[in-house]
């Protein structure tokens, strides 16, 4: 059984019914639901994932203390621990996970504050260039099963997808690496005798085109782990992942050509999409050049004049 839908089960069966036995002048305030950190939560659970961090559980959201008081959180806390210990053959764990609990009760704000350095999320444009994509894929990823207050479905839609403009930058600047690690810098390497550098090179290239995909799906790049899981479901140019990978577990002896071909295959596929979404003016093969097209469209003049390697 997958991780959301346990969870979703075990809400359903106990949680729900204990909230509105027990705290029914609450749960209009609540929102309760699966989110955050965990292969669970963007469904890519399997048997492996199994062996750690995998229980019956879901999350409790409370507002600010002011609506819900101290003493109602504890009670909520309470409730929840006392929840069946095993559910649909899983067990409940004695154990906090590293770097704290993921499922039971949680003031809203302090969890996106740890995940976006907001409590209500509103970015500023220092936090929107900084704050980490994985972070801002923890906090809008799962599935939120009932929110009576509505604020944790307001914060997740807010940080749903960059701001264009961010978006931009960000693309401006992984083009632009992009671009310099294949297209220039690997074959480069090569010629040199610097047979590591251009493995980095191709690192760089393969690291960056990815972020440049998410980027034109509009979708946030989750953990490392996950990123080659999440490149295969998107809807715009997923097929570059076999290509992508291919580039990472080849040699360059033998295959220094065959790569070279692929980078400038990924690189012209890239172009493609970013003329179809209508975002560079470029005429031309360069990344670089549509690196900084894209850029002068950034209608902010701040983020417009930052470096444009700002983002990255």
């Amino acid at each position: 059984m997958r991780g959301i839908e346990l969870s979703r089960r075990f809400y359903e069966e106990y949680g729900k019914p204990m909230l509105e036995e027990q705290f029914p002048e609450v749960m209009p305030l609540l929102a309760c639901g699966i989110c955050g950190a965990g292969s669970e939560c963007f469904g890519f659970d399997d048997e492996v994932s199994q062996d750690h961090d995998f229980e019956p559980g879901f999350c409790i959201f409370l507002p600010s203390e002011d609506i819900v008081d101290r003493r109602t959180a504890f009670l909520l806390e309470r409730a929840y621990a006392k929840l069946p210990k095993e559910f649909a053959g899983y067990q409940r764990a004695l154990l906090q996970p590293v770097g704290g609990p993921r499922h039971g009760v949680f003031r809203t704000a302090e969890f996106f504050q740890d995940k976006t350095g907001t409590a209500d999320g509103i970015l500023t444009l220092s936090q929107w260039l900084q704050v980490p994509e994985q972070s801002l894929a923890e906090a809008t990823n799962g599935e939120i099963f009932h929110d009576g207050y509505g604020e944790v479905s307001r914060i997740r839609s807010a940080l749903s997808v960059f701001p264009p403009d961010i978006r931009r930058k960000k693309l401006a600047g992984s083009l632009l690496l992009m671009g310099q690690a294949g297209q220039y810098n690997y074959r480069r390497c090569l010629q040199h005798g610097e047979t590591g550098a251009a493995q980095l090179a191709v690192f760089d290239f393969v690291r960056h085109a990815m972020n440049v995909i998410f980027l034109l799906n509009n979708v946030y790049q989750p953990y490392y782990k996950w990123s080659f899981r999440t490149l295969r479901s998107l809807p715009v140019l997923s097929l570059e992942a076999e290509l992508l990978e291919y580039l990472l577990t080849s040699d360059n002896d033998q295959n220094a050509e065959e790569k070279y071909t692929v980078i400038e295959g990924i690189a012209a596929d890239v172009i493609d999409e970013l003329i179809r979404q209508d975002l560079s003016k470029a005429v031309c093969g360069d990344l670089e050049k549509h690196a900084y097209s894209i850029n002068d469209g950034i209608s902010d003049p701040e983020l417009r004049n930052m470096h444009i390697l700002s983002a990255v």
